[in-house]
């Protein structure tokens, strides 16, 4: 068999290409392109600009930001800084009359004051208005809570101390036959 070359031409079953058209005849849309951009030297030349074209003066004087162009400082002034420093504290939880009690009687100045008056110190009158103040303070937590000061002196001369030895050794073993008696029942 004899061997044939290939041919680059499709033959009659192949794409056709589109035949040449002559520079005069062609469009005119491959012609150069209408300019989008600023004209050259205009960031030179605005009061040109802005002579020939006022309506679009008055569009850049418009500010493009949204929401409102009043000023802001940005320093805080003085007195607002103590005023907003001194609103927000921490909210205790409230004080129990026993535990208000024990801190009015737990008062360094309380205790420095009425060690001044037993000494036989005079006392000026802001410190004697406010030593009353919190007495009188004291005298109605204690009547609140039921506590008076007859019970502080009752409390020295309880029945448990005057107890002589030999009765709390017999008490200690009538309580040891309670317990056998208790431990035989079980």
């Amino acid at each position: 068999m004899s061997r044939s070359k290939k041919t680059r031409k499709g033959g009659e079953n192949s794409p056709k290409l589109q035949p040449r058209v002559k520079k005069q005849d062609r469009a005119v849309a491959t012609g150069k392109r209408k300019d989008s951009g600023n004209k050259s030297g205009s960031r030179h030349n605005e009061s040109l600009i802005l002579a020939q074209a006022p309506q679009q003066q008055a569009a850049k004087k418009k500010d493009p930001r949204h929401g409102s162009k009043k000023p802001i400082a940005l320093a805080i002034p003085a007195a607002v800084v103590t005023d907003k420093a001194a609103q927000p504290k921490v909210k205790q939880a409230k004080l129990t009359d026993e535990q208000k009690l024990l801190k009015l009687e737990e008062d360094p100045r309380l205790n420095q004051l009425l060690d001044m008056l037993e000494e036989g110190r005079d006392l000026n009158d802001v410190d004697q208005k406010w030593l009353d103040q919190q007495l009188s303070k004291i005298e109605a937590l204690m009547i609140k809570l039921g506590i008076s000061d007859d019970m502080d002196n009752d409390a020295p001369s309880s029945p448990a101390k005057s107890l002589s030895d030999d009765e709390l050794f017999d008490k200690f073993e009538s309580g040891a036959d309670l317990l056998k008696d208790y431990q035989d029942k079980f």
